[in-house]
């Protein structure tokens, strides 16, 4: 993909993670996405490890972040 026509591109993946925390916080994100990380202790350390691991649930954010905020 060209990285001018990607809407993420220079976006990590920690400004995602806040920005949908402080948005819609942690119970929201575990009825969107149904992940431990996000229900149990959820913490943006444990869930960045998780979503960097993870490539379905990582897209997951991705899509979510880039239909509410680009």
């Amino acid at each position: 993909m060209n990285k001018i026509n990607d809407p993420l591109h220079g976006v990590k993946l920690n400004e995602i993670l806040t920005y949908l925390v402080e948005n819609y916080g942690w119970d929201e994100m575990a009825k969107r996405i149904n992940v431990r990380c996000f229900k149990f202790d959820p913490s943006i350390k444990s869930s960045l490890h998780f979503l960097r691991r993870t490539p379905w649930a990582r897209t997951k954010i991705e899509e979510w972040y880039k239909k509410d905020h680009i």
